[in-house]
């Protein structure tokens, strides 16, 4: 890694989030990184800014002035040097959301004249709905992990994976599915897992993609996504973020690289509140069945999901729906990766943009309830979801 950031003496996951993307700031004569809002950028050689756009066009960047919000701005450029130095990856781009991220993988592929993806199913809702779509062009092979190196032809030009799962949380071995469907890159959406818990380049992976407005900002009040992967990737990326101009707001960009600061320590409290609301669910008479990496004992690569992360999911025997309304500490809302715990009913929200059939083949039942576990004492927590399974 570059020296300049001195990511290479500090080891320690917990303390690259706090210092990445910040190792210039003692020399600025600064502790907290700038905001910069600046939508146009003064310059009084005509030609350089010529020059300097053409590159931009090009999706290099060399860090210096922008020209124009739209090609890049210094503040972004922070948390994703930040989140590249976290996922272990040579460069990342953000955009406003994590669909935008998605949408400009899939149109760097069609571009590159490899529209065909294979998807691991389930996948987020809206993503799966994207992907059948083909409104960016691309075509798209649904399959299980197992089935996908099969599924890959002479057109493909990507894998995508989401392990853990939204919203059954079920996992994928991602060095070995990289192995099987090498040279397609793999994209694992690292949502759930955050590096905090699951690093998937060092697995094989090509690049990860992140909803930022999850776990990375981590207190429901910012949007945006991200996806870490090469530098030569990451120009195509910013290629087309250029045209399309999905950018990330500045202000977002800083409270997200803020939001960072602080992941490793709310995904190790939120993880293990979530084992022991996953533990408690399990023995209730209400629920049939818990979905929770490590409840089935399974062994995993060193790095890949090294806890079990802060979803739950689980199916109940009674009105699944109803359920949400009778909570009345967590709150019942889409989304995930707030410091308070959130709940929804995926076939009714989160997935509710796929027909029945598909969800039905991404093995998305109706029963089935999402839980995001927050910061809360898991005996209030628990407290909760009792009540309400019991009243319904």
């Amino acid at each position: 890694m570059d020296s300049h950031t001195g990511s290479a003496a500090y080891r320690s996951v917990a303390t690259r989030a706090v210092h990445a993307g910040k190792d210039d700031l003692t020399d600025l004569g600064l502790h907290a990184p700038p905001l910069d809002l600046s939508t146009t950028y003064p310059s009084r050689d005509a030609a350089a800014e010529a020059a300097r756009l053409d590159a931009f066009t090009e999706g290099k960047d060399d860090g210096g002035p922008p020209i124009y919000a739209r090609a890049a701005n210094t503040t972004v450029r922070r948390f994703e040097q930040a989140l590249a130095e976290l996922e272990g990856s040579e460069a990342s781009v953000a955009f406003a959301s994590g669909m935008a991220a998605l949408s400009a993988v899939l149109l760097a592929r069609v571009a590159a004249g490899r529209p065909h993806v294979v998807a691991v199913r389930p996948l987020y809702g809206t993503s799966d709905h994207l992907l059948e779509s083909g409104l960016l062009g691309n075509t798209t092979t649904f399959a299980s992990a197992k089935e996908a190196p099969s599924a890959v032809t002479d057109a493909t030009g990507l894998v995508v994976v989401e392990t853990p799962a939204n919203p059954t949380l079920s996992e994928a071995g991602i060095q070995e599915l990289a192995d099987a469907c090498a040279p397609v890159p793999v994209c694992v959406d690292n949502t759930f897992a955050t590096p905090a818990l699951q690093r998937p380049l060092a697995h094989g992976a090509a690049m990860t993609l992140h909803s930022a407005t999850k776990y990375l900002g981590g207190h429901g009040d910012v949007m945006g996504g991200v996806v870490a992967c090469s530098e030569e990737f990451a120009r195509a990326l910013r290629q087309v973020r250029f045209v399309t101009g999905g950018v990330l707001h500045p202000l977002a960009g800083y409270q997200l690289h803020r939001g960072l600061a602080t992941l490793p320590v709310r995904m190790r409290a939120q993880s293990e509140g979530a084992a022991e609301l996953a533990r408690r669910l399990l023995g209730h008479p209400a629920v049939s069945r818990v979905h929770y990496p490590g409840l089935d004992g399974a062994s995993r690569p060193a790095d890949q999901m090294a806890g079990g992360g802060a979803m739950v999911a689980f199916e109940v025997t009674g009105d699944a729906p109803a359920l949400i309304g009778a909570v009345r500490l967590i709150t019942p809302a889409v989304s995930l990766g707030s410091v308070d715990s959130l709940i929804q009913h995926p076939a009714s929200i989160s997935h509710h943009i796929m027909d029945a059939a598909s969800r039905a083949d991404a093995g998305i039942p109706e029963n089935l309830i999402r839980l995001s576990v927050g910061l809360e004492d898991v005996e209030d927590l628990w407290a909760d979801l009792d009540q309400a399974l019991r009243a319904v």
